[in-house]
């Protein structure tokens, strides 16, 4: 017979490895990982900027103007090529430590002794010799030898292809072997590990384990039509360009020069870079509020979460258990706060079966509140006791019964904890004991508790039925065990109804149980609906239902998948918390999957795309604020992106059209692409939430990041500051002004207007005043940077030549920033009119479903 119980097998003590011996062995055998592409390093990250088009357009307009003889120009466009790519590298090495660290993070855990006590690691830090605890619900981490177990099943499918649980027991050859990448359906067991890393079976399968290529989401697949769409517009214009400036001028060389110049001005690099570090950058500020971001992809839904499904125990309440009222048929008793409180002595035998019925090493935490009320009231420990036999829970008996051998008892001891109707019916109650009962566990479900019935009976022969319905159960009474809510919950509620986002308490809870909590927390609901009732509704009738319905009460891990199928149904975007192997479904159903990263299994959070690290609900709320941000901060950017390349392009291809010098080169899109990157890149990404982002209505699932409203939007702006640079750059020549100076004024005004547009692109709700007293000191280093570099270029010779700019008066210099000025102003216009025209003709004020 195999202990019930893996922590403390009754044939072996391990202790374990110390944690200096466990040091040792990961340095000689390196981490418990699967081989991988690794961690990007520089030389890869500079390949891939040569296969650029921007670079490439860069080399071929070097080469140009090494055929025509202007050695500056190629020698500064060569160095320009050399700063863009140190600012990619050191681009993308923050976003791929960004992205180690939270790989680092969603690390699979594992259950080990060291040095005599439990810890969990990361699975990476597994050794061979360690020995592994397993528990229902988590994927093992290595391979090992089993030296203890009970009723063990494990899913070996990612290794062998077959979907049959696997039975294991502790002995000799494979039944008696467990295997790194298999799933523990039921049971545990304790390991010595026997092999990590490549040395596993799986690693041995090597490459043809790595994942298929993940789907584009939807926002990538946005932005990728629209790079298509700017490229190819970019190469029919550049073309054009080419073929107008030879036939016109006889010139093909520089007519080349112009082609490239108009390329890359339209060429929109831009859009994949900010997508790549606003996902991983969002990431990282999502995990710092205890939220780990599994699939990046997650960010884009959280901004359009309508319906938050949430438990009770652990995400609304603080996961700290307390035994707070003990009831026989004829006494009832209420517990202050402190476990080692004083229990009557009639309560002590109730209290002890409690006891007798939970785990010996507990991890639900009303079983540790049992555990440290027992301790706390004195009452004897069982010492040589041992479990022989147990009934888990089970759909069809929500009860737990554990059979124990007693020293010197003849027979066996039977207790029996659980749901008050599950223990009613196991002790057969009459229905009018049945009924007196359950008014008991109404006025205490009614105060907040959480109420189990315990039950026990005697075994005098050596077999045992086949279910706990077999044992003749004597009835002995209900514990009530109190969970207190978080402090901010209430405040999150009424944030989430704020924000247009229904919180649905979904609970294994008594009905009155799960209500006092709601209204505790400040949940508005008006109707509660039980399991019983859920499995009585057809699909249609369901969801009815779930549209009026905030409170599911005494709800089963399996139903929790019907529920998030009818949210959906009903057009809802679906946030859903879990932590079982029974709610993986549930999980990866629902649009946002979330499971609890202190109480929940390897299970849920495979089947999830968050992980609450700290199992609280106002995290997910976090959460949800900062997707709303960053889908926000990334619609700023594109509109930035789109109107500050319009007057680019523009004052690339007029000149052409009118027959004018050229008013750019190469070199000027070089250097205002070295602006505009890190001003889309960093300045958006770091700007805070807009005042009312939680007061908005939940974003439509299917809504365009960059819509035909945004487009107008950056087109207006856009072409208003190239009608401003035109009016500066044709009026200069206009006056016979030197080409040269004309071209330095123009290049000012765009410059200082494109510095304005940033500063404006920050808020849609905020004027340009109110947004230079916001705090964004990114902003500023770049306007720094950028005012250091013109004036450099403005006033240095050398630099002069380069850039094929003159000296210029201060009097037309100051005209140059006045049309900036006057762009800035156009800027704020246009966002008044977009204001006040969604003011009337979409709304910002938001339909509430209804308020706390």
């Amino acid at each position: 017979m195999t202990s019930a119980n893996p922590m403390k097998p009754d044939n072996v003590a391990p202790e374990g490895l110390s944690d200096e011996e466990a040091a040792r062995r990961l340095e000689r055998d390196g981490p418990n990982e699967l081989p991988s592409a690794g961690e990007r390093t520089v030389l890869p990250i500079a390949l891939e900027v040569v296969r650029e088009p921007m670079f490439l357009l860069l080399l071929i307009a070097g080469a140009v103007y090494l055929a025509i003889g202007d050695r500056g120009d190629a020698l500064m466009l060569l160095g320009f090529v050399c700063i863009s790519m140190a600012i990619t590298i050191v681009q993308e090495r923050r976003t791929e430590r960004v992205l180690q660290t939270l790989r680092d993070l969603s690390s699979p855990r594992a259950l080990v002794m060291r040095g005599g006590r439990q810890i969990r690691i990361a699975g990476r830090d597994l050794v061979r010799g360690d020995l592994l605890m397993l528990e229902e619900g988590d994927r093992v981490a290595a391979d090992g030898e089993l030296l203890e177990c009970h009723d063990l099943l494990l899913d070996e499918s990612l290794l062998t292809g077959e979907s049959i649980a696997v039975s294991k027991t502790a002995q000799d050859g494979a039944a008696g072997r467990v295997y790194s990448g298999s799933m523990v359906l039921q049971g545990g067991g304790l390991a010595r590990v026997a092999a990590t890393g490549d040395a596993t079976e799986i690693g041995k399968i090597g490459r043809s384990l790595e994942a298929l290529p993940s789907q584009p989401s939807p926002l990538q697949q946005e932005i990728r039509q629209l790079v298509r769409r700017f490229a190819v517009s970019g190469a029919a214009l550049s073309l054009l360009a080419l073929l107008l400036y030879g036939w016109t001028r006889g010139d093909w060389l520089n007519g080349l020069l112009a082609g490239i110049t108009l390329a890359m001005s339209m060429l929109p690099e831009e859009f994949t870079v900010v997508l790549t570090v606003f996902m991983a950058l969002g990431a990282w500020r999502i995990s710092r509020h205890q939220v780990l971001t599994r699939r990046t992809p997650v960010i884009e839904a959280l901004g359009s979460a309508t319906v938050l499904c949430v438990d009770k125990t652990g995400t609304l309440t603080q996961n700290r258990m307390s035994v707070k009222a003990l009831a026989t048929d004829d006494t009832m008793f209420m517990l202050d706060d402190d476990p080692r409180g004083q229990v009557p002595a009639q309560l002590h035998e109730l209290l002890d079966y409690a006891l007798l019925a939970s785990e010996v090493e507990p991890f639900d935490p009303m079983e540790k509140a049992i555990h440290q009320r027992h301790a706390g009231a004195g009452i004897a420990r069982h010492g040589g006791w041992n479990i022989v036999h147990e009934y888990p829970l089970s759909p069809d008996c929500m009860a737990m019964t554990h059979v124990w051998q007693a020293p010197g008892e003849d027979g066996h001891i039977v207790a029996t904890k659980g749901a008050p109707e599950a223990v009613a019916r196991l002790c057969r109650l009459s229905p009018r004991q049945t009924e007196l009962m359950l008014a008991r566990v109404q006025a205490m479900a009614g105060r907040g508790m959480r109420v189990l019935a315990v039950a026990r009976a005697r075994l005098r022969g050596a077999a045992w039925p086949p279910t706990a319905a077999g044992f003749e159960f004597v009835w002995l009474g209900l514990v009530g065990l109190a969970d207190p809510i978080r402090p901010q919950v209430r405040a999150t509620v009424a944030l989430c109804c704020q924000a247009g986002i229904r919180v649905v308490m979904i609970t294994g809870d008594y009905p009155a149980t799960a209500q006092a909590i709601a209204r505790e927390a400040g949940l508005p609901f008006e109707r509660v609906v039980t399991g019983t009732q859920l499995d009585a509704l057809d699909d249609a009738a369901l969801g009815a239902a779930v549209r009026s319905a905030d409170l599911f009460a005494r709800i089963l891990p399996q139903q929790k998948l019907r529920l998030v199928n009818a949210f959906k149904a009903n057009g809802e975007v679906v946030a859903m918390t879990g932590d079982g192997v029974n709610d993986a479904p549930a999980l990866k159903a629902a649009h946002i999957g979330i499971s609890m990263g202190e109480r929940g299994t390897d299970v849920a959070r495979e089947a999830s795309s968050l992980v609450l690290l700290d199992d609280d609900f106002a995290s997910i709320v976090h959460a949800v604020k900062l997707g709303r941000r960053i889908y926000d901060n990334l619609r700023k950017a594109m509109v930035y992106i789109v109107a500050v390349h319009m007057p680019i392009a523009g004052m690339t291809l007029l000149p052409l059209l009118l027959g004018t010098p050229l008013a750019f080169a190469p070199v000027h899109i070089v250097f205002l692409e070295m602006v505009i990157n890190p001003t889309c890149a960093l300045v958006f990404e770091t700007e805070e939430a807009e005042f009312d982002i939680m007061r908005r209505a939940p974003r439509a699932l299917g809504e365009r990041l960059f819509g035909l409203s945004n487009l107008l939007l950056a087109l207006l702006q856009g072409l208003g500051l190239l009608a401003l640079i035109a009016v500066v750059f044709f009026t200069a020549l206009h006056r016979l002004v030197p080409a040269d100076q004309a071209r330095a004024l123009a290049f000012v005004c765009l410059v200082a207007g494109s510095s304005g547009l940033m500063i404006s692109s920050r808020s849609t709700r905020h004027g340009l005043i109110a947004l230079l007293r916001t705090r964004n000191q990114v902003q500023w280093w770049i306007l720094a940077g950028t005012g250091a570099a013109l004036a450099a270029a403005l006033v240095t010779l050398p630099l002069r030549q380069v850039f094929h700019f003159a000296p210029v008066s201060m009097q037309a210099l100051a005209l140059a920033l006045l049309a900036s000025l006057a762009a800035v102003a156009w800027f704020e216009l246009v966002k008044w009119g977009f204001r006040a025209w969604r003011r009337v003709g979409h709304g910002d004020a938001m339909p509430r479903r209804r308020q706390v």
